[in-house]
């Protein structure tokens, strides 16, 4: 598959009262065409200010990108003039925010809100934009499309206008689709609605989508490839089996571990991670999970690990992969989803300057 976008070494600060926020810190990851890529973490990981920083969302001040590229069609994104980035922004690059109220404006119709951009990127008439507006309406499968077009926000139910907020960001068929977190607020029904329009929506206008969630079960269901995020890092990226069936960092098998599971009789304990995320005022000096882990070595407290490879689509940034490092078996939980699938164990490569 060809890269439709390569982000290398991307750093995003915050600067407060209290001193510089380090929110992302030497972020790499790549997308191809068409495919889906899930970004996974606790809140406060970096996944949404990553995810902002490539549409240059980010507020300045008092946020800024300190350094990296995010090359999208040969152009580095970190660098566009506002101008430039205005005409890729909701054209090539959409995005489909976490509560669609807050998205919409409530003094417009629904209608006029998804014509908006249909006219300004598409150079379409009113009368064609209207048209087309209605089409997407009918597409993300709201009935009655024509009588919904003149309505507004306040009309329509929570799963209802988020797919008034697809439809927005579907409407000039966008080659990168950032989805962060669009199913949090719904109820479990309804997700699964709004998860099945959208893969089924990808198939139709085929475009690449950046999925962020912290819920697993979601990465399962629409995710080709999983980047795992703490700290403001990548600490593991791999495909979807790759991450659930043979997971190697110890943050990777909290968050499957903190997951329910049927293959467990009677009642069920849920295991939770120790500890509170790290403090990026001042990031710590080796492994930024070393003090929540019960796994830490010596040398997580003293420096940073590298990534190790251990396929060509999977990487993991702990020392406990190291040739020298003891040999440590995952928790019982997630052994039992490692049982579900065919033993596909490869012994890591330490890679330098990997770009995951």
């Amino acid at each position: 598959m060809s890269k439709i976008l390569e982000v290398n070494n991307l750093h995003v600060s915050f600067n407060t009262h209290g001193g510089e926020v380090k929110a992302v810190r030497g972020v790499d990851f790549h997308l191809d065409k068409g495919e889906t890529l899930a970004i996974v973490g606790e809140s406060g990981s970096g996944k949404s200010v990553t995810t902002k920083a490539l549409m240059r969302l980010i507020p300045n001040p008092p946020g800024f990108i300190k350094g990296g590229e995010m090359i999208f069609e040969g152009k580095d994104l970190a660098k566009l003039p506002e101008k430039d980035m205005q005409k890729i922004r909701g054209k090539d690059i959409s995005m489909i925010f976490q509560d669609p109220m807050t998205s919409l404006n409530p003094t417009m119709t629904i209608g006029k809100q998804i014509m908006e951009p249909l006219v300004k990127h598409q150079n379409m008439s009113k009368n064609d934009a209207k048209k087309r507006a209605i089409e997407l309406l009918k597409l993300v499968g709201l009935p009655s499309p024509e009588t919904r077009f003149k309505q507004y926000p306040h009309q329509f139910s929570g799963g209802q206008r988020q797919r008034v907020v697809i439809a927005i960001a579907l409407a000039c068929n966008p080659k990168i689709l950032i989805a962060d977190e669009p199913t949090t607020a719904l109820d479990v029904t309804i997700q699964a609605q709004i998860l099945e329009l959208m893969k089924d929506l990808q198939n139709k206008i085929d475009t690449s989508i950046i999925f962020i969630t912290h819920d697993l079960g979601v990465v399962a269901n629409v995710a080709d490839r999983v980047a795992v995020m703490y700290g403001g890092q990548i600490v593991e990226t791999g495909t979807v089996d790759e991450i659930f069936y043979d997971p190697r960092h110890p943050y990777t098998w909290g968050l499957i571990g903190s997951m329910p599971t049927t293959e467990t009789e009677g009642e069920q304990e849920l295991v939770a991670i120790p500890g509170t995320p790290p403090d990026l005022l001042n990031p710590p000096k080796g492994d930024a999970f070393a003090l929540r882990s019960e796994y830490a070595l010596k040398v997580d407290f003293e420096q940073e690990p590298p990534y190790y490879q251990v396929s060509d689509t999977h990487f993991v940034k702990s020392w406990l992969l190291h040739p020298s490092a003891p040999k440590v078996e995952p928790p019982e939980i997630v052994k039992l989803r490692q049982r579900q699938m065919p033993s596909n164990y490869k012994e890591p490569v330490l890679v330098e300057g990997v770009r995951s």
